[in-house]
């Protein structure tokens, strides 16, 4: 049977440069969209058939309409699930629909809601030791913040600042090496022979004996939380079995690695965009000013700030910090005028979809007003930052209640300034920001903008 994929690219002219794709494979992803199309394929000897693409119909056929037969590459299901386990994010098949099925009731909107409070109160304690009157750096001030909305308010946890730095740095320290081996996969035998496969799997015991300590303070503990791990404890599958450690282990790590770092990764991107961007600091300054002075609840809140929420959403298109997805199709499939083998690797660059002039008006500039309600149907089929279809971001409800509460938290106390409108990027498993440095400067009681 004949095989036909779209504009193959030599896989010897991707190996030439792969010292740059290696660092950043954002300009050079750019770079064979502009010269070859929307969507190009190569051979490769470690992967198979590979297909990069920026089209929104490939993007819709893998993810939405014939999601069945599109589960996750090996690059998730094997080599990241090796370090992050096998969860929600690395799961594929009946074993991720049981899973999702059983974790999905403690993210709806209700359960989230019943969280405000606590989310709250951490991010109000977080924004209170941020310094103020010097240019700081961003980002470790966003990590530390989501890291411990996730500990707090989905599992109630508060051990020592020590533990929790220590998790924070083995999450960091594996999220750059998966990177490493999957970019550089022909160095695979170096990485086993110099100790650093020996290295990181230890990180990984490590890490896996940190939240097993949180279950079994759990267990021992009388009180009833409410919480994301009580849930997940209490769950019970159909035949009335509940999770082995093991199971429980992957899960919450996923949520602590995915629940924290792409709102981190996001929240900084839009507080720079808004410094950068003054007119539309303003404008969310004065929404934020005005609701504050009409005395409005923190669950109310979220309702109350609509062009706060369209900045979010405008820095979600231009920074997605899930950057780019990945599927692999279990049996052959044609998707338009291309046959593609079972097996093939269809990489979808979010960062490069929500930047394709063929969807988007002016795509570089941070335009807030594309998400107004009137244009909400003309950019939705363009528009993924937590990804599509039944495997769509779980946490995406709760992703947007902190950046939200966090946005108005900082900028209610707040002005801020950067000293630079340069933004640049790191795409590792999460796109993240590099160098974004903000002054803080003390707002008065009575001020608007």
């Amino acid at each position: 049977m004949k095989y036909y994929y779209p504009n193959k690219i030599s896989f010897l002219k991707f190996l030439l440069k792969s010292t740059h794709i290696a660092k950043n494979p954002l300009p050079y992803h750019r770079k064979w969209f502009d010269e070859v199309g929307d969507t190009f394929s190569l051979k490769s000897p470690f992967y198979g058939h590979i297909i990069l693409t920026r089209d929104a119909d490939i993007a819709k056929h893998i993810l939405q309409k014939n999601h069945k037969i599109y589960h996750k590459s090996k690059i998730q299901t094997k080599y990241l699930s090796k370090y992050v386990g096998y969860g929600l994010l690395t799961s594929s098949g009946d074993y991720w629909l049981k899973q999702r099925r059983l974790i999905q009731p403690a993210f709806h909107k209700e359960k989230i809601n019943n969280l405000v409070g606590i989310i709250n109160d951490t991010i109000e304690e977080q924004v209170a030791s941020i310094p103020i009157g010097k240019m700081v750096e961003l980002y470790p001030l966003m990590n530390e913040l989501a890291f411990e909305v996730v500990a707090k308010s989905l599992f109630n946890f508060s051990a020592e600042k020590q533990t929790l730095k220590r998790l924070q740095f083995i999450i960091e320290k594996l999220q750059l090496f998966i990177i490493k081996e999957l970019r550089l996969p022909y160095q695979k035998v170096w990485y086993i022979l110099s100790g650093q496969v020996r290295y990181h799997m230890k990180l990984v015991k490590e890490s896996r004996a940190i939240i097993l300590e949180i279950i079994e303070q759990r267990r021992q503990s009388k009180a009833i939380h409410d919480d994301l791990l009580d849930m997940l404890l209490n769950a019970e599958y159909e035949d009335g079995s509940k999770m082995t450690n093991a199971q429980l282990i992957d899960e919450i790590l996923i949520l602590f690695v995915a629940g924290h770092e792409t709102t981190a990764n996001a929240l900084t991107f839009t507080l720079k965009l808004l410094a950068v961007n003054q007119k539309e600091l303003r404008q969310v300054s004065d929404e934020i000013h005005s609701v504050h002075q009409n005395d409005v609840s923190s669950s109310l809140l979220l309702s109350k700030l609509n062009y706060t929420k369209c900045c979010v959403k405008e820095s979600l298109r231009l920074y997605p910090p899930a950057w780019i997805t990945d599927r692999m199709n279990i049996q052959d499939d044609n998707i338009g005028s291309y046959r593609l083998k079972k097996g093939t690797i269809i990489g979808t660059s979010i960062y490069e979809l929500h930047r394709n002039k063929k969807y988007w008006s002016h795509p570089e500039q941070f335009m807030p007003e594309r998400f107004f309600e009137e244009n909400r149907k003309s950019i939705l089929p363009y528009y993924m930052p937590f990804g599509a279809g039944p495997r769509l971001c779980i946490g995406n409800n709760f992703a947007m209640y902190e950046m939200m509460l966090t946005l108005n938290a900082i900028l209610s106390k707040f002005h801020i300034e950067t000293d630079t409108d340069r933004i640049e990027t790191n795409p590792l498993i999460t796109l993240k920001p590099v160098n974004v440095n903000l002054k803080f400067t003390k707002r008065r009681k009575s001020e608007g903008s």
